[in-house]
Order: C-alpha cells, then structure tokens, then sequence
C-alpha cells in the first residue's frame, strides 16, 4: 500500500521539479518506509556488505554460517531474496529495493521471526538514503575498483559513496586491508571495532601502518587455489570452501571474520563452508558431461573480468595434445551506462581470450550494434600492441552467440559466459524487458550439440 501511494506521488511530481527535488523524495522515501513499517531492524542483527566486486558472494557465505549456527535470517542480494527456508529471485533489476521496499522486506522477515539480516549494499543505494533508517551492527568493505563512474561523476565521488555507509552508527566494521583504499575506509569508519582481513597486506607491511585504527586481523596464510577448490588457514585453523579463484579467499575471509565478531565458533564456520553450494551466476560451472568447461559468470567490471578470465586460465587442465583455449563470450554491463568500460572490455578479452564473441546484453535504449563497436575498439588497439591473433566474432543474438562458443570449443578449453550471470532478463528499450537465462541456453547448446554428434 505505501509504495502504491509513493508511486502515485511520484507520478504527480513535473520532470523538472523532480530533478531538484530528488535527493529530498529519497530522504523522504527511507524516513517513511521505515516509520510506516515499525523501524523493524531495531530488533534485529543487521549487517551490510558494500564493496564493487564479491557482494552477493559474500551475502550468500554469511547467510550459510549463520544457518549453520541455527540463527534464523534474511538476506537481500542482487541474486535473490530470502527468508528462513523461503527464497525468491530478486527480478527488480536493483540490487537495493527502493521506495520503502526494504524496510517492507525487514518487516516482513521480523514478523517471520528472523532475527539476523544480510543486505547488499549499494552505492546507487546509499546515494538514494535507502541505507538510512537502519539499525547496522557489522558493516562489510570488500574492494573498491572503477564502477558508476558516469553515474557519480567520477571514481573518487563513487568512494565517498560507499564511505558514507561506514559513517553510520555500527559495532564493526569488517575491512579488506589489501585493497588500496583500506586505509581510508578505516580513517572514516566511526565503528568501536574493526577488522582487518586480508592475505598480501602482512606480507606487505601495511599492518603496522594500519595497527592503531584495527581491533582485529583476519589473516589467510598457506592459500591454496585448486581446479575444484579454495584451502587456506586462519585463526589457527584450516578452511576448505568449494569455490575457485583467490578472490573467494577474500570472499571467504569476509564472511569469516563477520562470524568471529558474532562469537559464531570455527567448526560451525568450516562445516558451512564444505557445504555450501555454488553461488548461482558467479563463477558456475555448468556440467553436462561434455570434454570441455563451460563457465557462467557475473563479470561486470573491468577488475572482476580480468580475475575471471586469469582463475579460469589458472585451473585449466595442463596435460593435453594440445594448449587449452579459452573461448570468451561478453557484451557491456548496460547500455546507456559506464561507456568507459567497453573499450577495456575488449583490452582485457584481447589479453586473456583466444576467441572472442561480442553479443548483446542489456542494451536499454542504446544501439546494441554501437556497444559490440566500441568494445571492439579496445579489442582490436590491444590485439595491434600485442602482435598477437585471435578469432573473433560480432554475434547480436546472445543464444547464437552461446551456441557458437559452445560449438567451436574443443577438449580441455574453456566457454566463459561473462556479463549477465543469473540475471532472468535482458534490458531492451523503452524497459522492455526479454526472459533470458545464460545458464538454460548453454544447457541448450550443450543438448544442440550432443544431438548433432549422436547423428
């Protein structure tokens, strides 16, 4: 009822006149929801995870420990919704809800009997006050790489976003002291408690440079990144997490130094890990019996790309006639959107792919065929300093562009499906909005071509 009648409101507000007054409409949006629906994270632990890469990882690994422990929660991610056993897809195309939904959502997981609350936090979010109005206990720095940078006007603006968070009243701050910006999320962070975690800080000296603004170090050592799995020890104990790449090392630490400040014991914590499951869209590996891997992937960032394609290259089987290829499909996270991404999109492909498939993704009200072009820019300037070749192909239809990696791939190579991950639609004009699943179109492919070698 209240977001009927926000709407409406909205509706009634002249273009103009909104532009002027929005960052008062969003202020107005969180302080209402929350007094409407009871301020509802006044009973609850709730912990936010801000940062440009890892979040509905991370959300997801800290929901697990909790469940593990028996503690009954919520979460809100950019992948899903969920409430005790009960979940749903986040189909909103926003990873925050706005207009009073969140505080609906908190409401209605204290009324579930919820008592612990995971929310991914985000920049777009924070710049709309929708972070306002909640009672945080822990809050969660993962990284900060370029992202929104059209949106916010710039890199720096789009830090002070995110730093905004850890100026609101909170217990812990949980920090990722490698990331070149620790030191000053630690300067901002009003929080009585702080934790730094991190694998390369130590080694590097940073922890005496950070010693008097940390309560606490989460610290990885004896990391071992295997083709299945991810080991590692820390707080004198050895962790197995079922999940590639370092960058879930850092994932993982997130979540277990969150579990520490909530006094949740070490065996809790490892028997979550060895049983959690693949988080859908984020570095899914979709199994089909066929010779080669076939990898889905959110990837949207130029930082998040790079480590995708550099882990897969890492696990790649070594014991072959011949090299393994990596055979890359992407489009741009956006149209309309982040153009400065694009041409190094196509850099980054050009550095770490031997085939490359440009395709549609969430086009908006933007010429697709512009995005492949301006992708293909960066693709073609690094090809040129790199004097190196590679296949490379411009298919708009992302189900025939899947269908083409899948078809061309040999044994022992890699299909990495980068851009869209879980996501269920593609964004065309005017909002339209297209059902889509890269995971369900690979499978298709992967059917497509078991039919055609069966023939």
């Amino acid at each position: 009822m209240l977001e009927d009648i926000l709407r409406m409101g909205r509706r009634l507000i002249p273009g103009r006149l909104f532009s002027a007054l929005q960052p008062f409409y969003h202020w107005f949006l969180g302080v209402m929801g929350a007094f409407w629906y009871g301020f509802p994270s006044r009973d609850m632990t709730v912990i936010g995870v801000t940062g440009t890469n890892g979040k509905s990882t991370v959300v997801n690994l800290i929901d697990a420990i909790l469940c593990e422990s028996g503690i009954k929660t919520a979460s809100v991610s950019s992948i899903r919704f969920k409430i005790g056993e009960r979940e749903w897809p986040n189909e909103l195309k926003m990873t925050m809800p706005g207009r009073a939904a969140l505080q609906k959502f908190l409401a209605q997981a204290k009324k579930e009997k919820a008592t612990h609350a995971v929310i991914e936090v985000t920049s777009e979010g924070i710049r709309q006050f929708r972070h306002k109005n909640i009672n945080w206990e822990i809050l969660v720095f993962t990284n900060i790489t370029p992202e929104h940078i059209e949106s916010h006007g710039g890199f720096d603006a789009y830090r002070a976003a995110k730093l905004k968070l850890f100026q609101m009243p909170h217990q812990w701050s949980v920090i990722n002291a490698d990331d070149p910006s620790a030191e000053l999320f630690f300067e901002k962070s009003i929080a009585p408690a702080k934790i730094g975690y991190g694998i390369k800080s130590f080694e590097a000296g940073h922890k005496n440079k950070l010693k008097s603004k940390v309560s606490r170090w989460v610290e990885a050592s004896d990391v071992k990144l295997e083709a299945q799995h991810i080991e590692f020890r820390a707080e004198k104990e050895k962790f197995l997490l079922p999940l590639v790449g370092e960058f879930n090392v850092y994932n993982a630490l997130v979540a277990l130094s969150v579990a520490k400040a909530l006094n949740i014991s070490a065996d809790k914590i490892k028997q979550a890990f060895v049983n959690f499951k693949a988080v859908p869209g984020r570095m899914e590996f979709i199994n089909e019996d066929q010779p080669f891997g076939v990898v889905v992937d959110y990837a949207h960032t130029p930082d998040s790309l790079e480590k995708v394609y550099k882990t897969l290259r890492e696990i790649a089987p070594s014991s072959v006639a011949r090299p393994a290829k990596m055979i890359c499909v992407l489009g741009s996270a956006g149209g309309g959107r982040d153009k400065w991404k694009r041409n190094k999109f196509g850099m980054i492909a050009a550095q770490n792919c031997d085939t490359v498939i440009l395709t549609n993704e969430d086009p908006y009200d933007e010429d697709p065929q512009t995005i492949l072009n301006e992708i293909e820019d960066g693709f073609l300037q690094a090809m040129r300093s790199l004097s190196k070749t590679a296949h490379f192909y411009k298919i708009l239809d992302r189900g025939e562009a899947i269908k083409k990696a899948i078809f061309s791939a040999g044994a022992a190579d890699t299909v990495i499906i980068t851009g869209k991950g879980s996501e269920s639609v593609i964004m065309g004009t005017r909002g339209s909005r297209i059902p889509w699943d890269d995971r369900r179109e690979a499978r298709k492919a992967l059917s497509e071509l078991r039919q055609r070698e069966i023939k």
